[in-house]
């Protein structure tokens, strides 16, 4: 990914801090979850998104046992990217304990940061300490805009 993409990427996720939490939400300022942001983001990045995920229920991925979040990343990004190569712009898919599908996403911000929404709070910017890097599932680039 290019610097000016993975510019144009954080400042996009940016813009959505303080959204409000809202489950399969996807809207700046109206309400969007951690999947929602990410398709938000990647709206205004390409204009449409690749595909809709239709409803799902909070607990999808414990019911699901499947890894949906990382095959989407996948289809979409491209292959997973070792945690050492992370750089701001990047997707992040994260894996709350073993054994359970991933469910969370984020996007990588600079110093060590990530802008991610923050279930029953908001799009947030944490830091991105070992509690939650360790909790890394995969990390993805977004393709460049064609």
């Amino acid at each position: 990914m290019s610097e000016a993409l993975a510019e144009r990427v954080v400042a996009v996720a940016s813009g959505f801090i303080g959204t409000p939490y809202r489950h399969q939400g996807s809207l700046k300022g109206v309400g969007c979850d951690c999947l929602g942001l990410i398709r938000g983001v990647w709206r205004e990045l390409y204009g449409a998104e690749p595909e809709v995920p239709g409803p799902y229920a909070a607990d999808w991925a414990e019911r699901a046992g499947e890894e949906r979040l990382l095959a989407a990343a996948a289809r979409h990004c491209g292959g997973v990217l070792p945690v050492s190569a992370l750089r701001p712009g990047d997707l992040l898919i994260f894996r709350w304990r073993a054994g359970v599908a991933a469910k969370h996403a984020g996007i990588a911000a600079p110093d060590e940061r990530f802008i991610h929404a923050y279930e029953q709070g908001a799009v947030i910017e944490s830091p991105l300490v070992p509690s939650w890097r360790r909790r890394i599932a995969g990390v993805f680039r977004f393709p460049e805009i064609g």
